[in-house]
């Protein structure tokens, strides 16, 4: 079911940022107002799921907890009605907190603890994976009624982050897996597969799909009973979503013609998760690369960029440009008053930058070079769009640095104002005026505002 959307509220992300920074403003010097924060929309959210829906309605979602696990950002995703994808202790603890029921949870993980088996079992958690034979003896000694899916390997060669040389039964090794697992009574509903996190290659899901048919046919060939399960796992990205989900939706419709036989699932994470965030970073440092004349004593510009220094980075929630190389562009937060002059000067034009996190390690570097329209300096704030997917979960507390960050709704702004069905404060229709204004072309806006 597609469900109805607002229209993109980055305006007033970008509006709500600018709100908390002139607050932080308030007490310079304090500790919070060197810390990076994060803005949360779930409107993005929404559209995804409404895209979801339209080019993949026969394969139910269960989030990727890993990828961001916001307890309200998974409250939000619980009723939209996804299942969870589980890979550990606490993560089924965490979304059973929620009130989540334990039939819409997997434990698609095939390599698990056997005291994390022992609770997930407990818990009620009835479906998980595997891919070798010791799982397969630990599930029979620990939790012989649960469910099994047998995870095949697969592989995209050009996905961010690849999964087949960890995880994943060779093609030749479901025999004997299947053989073993009906030796000692356990029940396989199926079989998974995850082509790799951020995938690119459509023909990398149709494979897999047209192996996991092969595991199927083998499994009735060897006397199991039928399985009904195919869990595609994850690997989908907001950018290129249609372009995978297509042939993927046509491999299954190929392999598996009759859909009230087979359950088909799948365990998104970056899809979900990337838009969710926008992330505020405070420039704390600054180094300007100066180099003497030869014969003079007055310094000139080097060509190697200039220097700025960030109270985060690789080590918090940057990490995924060490993991995955991904490149980290920001847009500057305008200063309000600077638009009118009324902030002290800085030179204009382009200038490039490289960025750099705030610890002591030479590694620590977000990106190597952007270039930004304008001079920028300490005590500047920048803007990275994009970042709810495995930035937060990612951090350490590498050198002493928080891992604790500052996540602000802005669907507490909506609250705030009395919008969206909500109880309205007395001078509610004008601030509700400020949150419609956002969603309007700039000719219109004036001509609503004049009404108004």
């Amino acid at each position: 079911m597609v469900l109805l959307e607002l229209p993109s509220a980055g305006k007033l992300i970008d509006h709500l940022i600018a709100n908390r920074i002139t607050e932080l403003n308030k007490d310079p010097y304090s500790t919070q107002s060197d810390r990076p924060f994060f803005m949360a929309d779930t409107g993005p959210v929404l559209k995804l799921y409404n895209r979801w829906q339209r080019a993949l309605p026969n394969i139910a979602p269960f989030y990727a907890v890993k990828c961001n696990s916001d307890a309200r950002f998974l409250r939000f995703l619980a009723d939209l009605g996804l299942g969870f994808d589980c890979a550990s202790q606490t993560e089924i603890e965490l979304v059973l907190s929620l009130g989540v029921d334990p039939s819409r949870i997997i434990f698609a993980h095939p390599c698990k603890s056997i005291s994390a088996i022992r609770v997930a079992a407990a818990r009620g958690i009835s479906l998980t994976t595997f891919d070798n034979m010791d799982e397969l003896d630990k599930m029979k000694a620990h939790a012989p009624n649960m469910h099994l899916l047998l995870r095949i390997y697969a592989q995209d060669d050009t996905a961010a982050a690849q999964l087949g040389n960890k995880f994943g039964a060779p093609l030749a090794s479901a025999e004997p897996l299947l053989r073993r697992a009906k030796e000692l009574g356990l029940c396989v509903r199926g079989v998974s597969f995850h082509v790799g996190s951020g995938a690119r290659n459509p023909a990398a899901f149709t494979t897999a799909v047209h192996q996991a048919r092969h595991v199927f046919d083998l499994a009735t060939h060897l006397g199991l009973p039928p399985m009904d399960i195919l869990d595609v796992g994850g690997g989908f990205q907001e950018t290129n979503f249609e372009e995978m989900a297509g042939p993927l939706a046509r491999a299954i419709d190929g392999a598996f013609p009759d859909s009230s036989a087979v359950r088909v699932i799948a365990e998104p994470g970056r899809y979900f998760a990337r838009t969710l965030y926008t992330m505020a970073c405070k420039v704390i440092s600054r180094r300007r690369q100066l180099q003497p004349l030869l014969d003079e004593s007055q310094p000139y510009p080097s060509l190697t960029p200039d220097m700025l220094y960030l109270n985060d980075g690789v080590y918090g929630s940057f990490m995924l440009a060490l993991l995955e190389n991904e490149v980290f562009v920001p847009d500057p937060v305008p200063m309000r008053g600077e638009e009118n002059g009324s902030l002290e000067q800085r030179a204009t034009g382009l200038h490039p930058y490289s960025i750099w996190g705030p610890t002591c390690d030479g590694i620590d570097c977000v990106a190597k070079e952007v270039v930004m329209e304008g001079e920028v300096k300490v005590g500047d704030w920048l803007v990275f769009r994009e970042m709810g997917a495995y930035s937060v979960v990612s951090a350490t507390q590498f050198n002493g640095f928080s891992n604790d960050y500052e996540v602000i709704y802005a669907s507490d702004y909506l609250a705030s104002v009395g919008g969206l069905g909500m109880t309205a404060a007395a001078d509610a229709p004008g601030k509700v005026w400020k949150y419609l204004e956002w969603f309007l072309p700039g000719s219109i806006r004036g001509l609503w505002k004049l009404k108004a």
